[in-house]
């Protein structure tokens, strides 16, 4: 079912929004593999690709007040367009606080994180490409709701972890922030996909 003509602006927005969400959440798990260092600079560029994910999400909002009839019902592209700057600035969001707080050595469950949030993006960008291809949404959101199951129990693992044996409470606040804004991610993530399912039933 082809829920987004190809000659629609919308999907390609979306689309290059998408690309731009891989690109940072990609640059992320690559850096704090890396280490502090790496992410100091990464942390710069995923500023560059927050700014320009504002700039598609903006020209989103202008063409929806300019087009009488639109691919999908206003408030699905509206709710889509502003869950897709969330995610994006939810990962531009840890990286700054990570070089910020001076995370260092980064902690492996930070990581595993970045991780989750890189496989998310991907799945955002594969479920995007399926509405114009003739392929399943769904199983693209499905594995979304899924990985954002795991990241919360690493969140909840790490917080029992972190109130149990940290001894340095400003410590403990930088890297349970860290862990939360990573793990809220994956929830923006899973808004997305949740607006998705929606949109497939409807179109249905």
């Amino acid at each position: 079912m082809r829920l987004l003509p190809r000659e629609e602006r919308f999907f390609a927005l979306f689309l290059d929004q998408v690309a731009t969400i891989r690109k940072a959440s990609g640059l992320l798990a690559e850096a704090v593999t890396a280490g502090h260092s790496k992410l100091t600079e990464a942390s710069h560029t995923i500023r560059e690709l927050e700014a320009r994910g504002d700039e598609i999400i903006h020209d989103v909002f202008v063409r929806l007040n300019q087009t009488f009839i639109t691919p999908l019902d206003p408030e699905d592209i509206h709710s889509l367009a502003s869950h897709l700057d969330d995610v994006l600035d939810g990962i531009e969001d840890a990286a700054y606080r990570m070089v910020a707080y001076r995370l260092e050595p980064i902690p492996p469950s930070v990581v595993e994180l970045c991780r989750i949030v890189d496989l998310c993006a991907r799945e955002l960008e594969g479920a995007f490409r399926a509405l114009n291809s003739q392929e399943a949404v769904l199983p693209h959101c499905i594995e979304i709701n899924r990985l954002e199951d795991e990241a919360d129990a690493i969140l909840r693992a790490v917080v029992v972890d972190l109130f149990a044996s940290s001894t340095d409470p400003i410590a403990l606040i930088k890297q349970k922030e860290v862990h939360e804004f990573l793990e809220q991610t994956t929830d923006r993530c899973e808004d997305v996909a949740d607006v998705l399912q929606a949109v497939v039933v409807k179109n249905s």
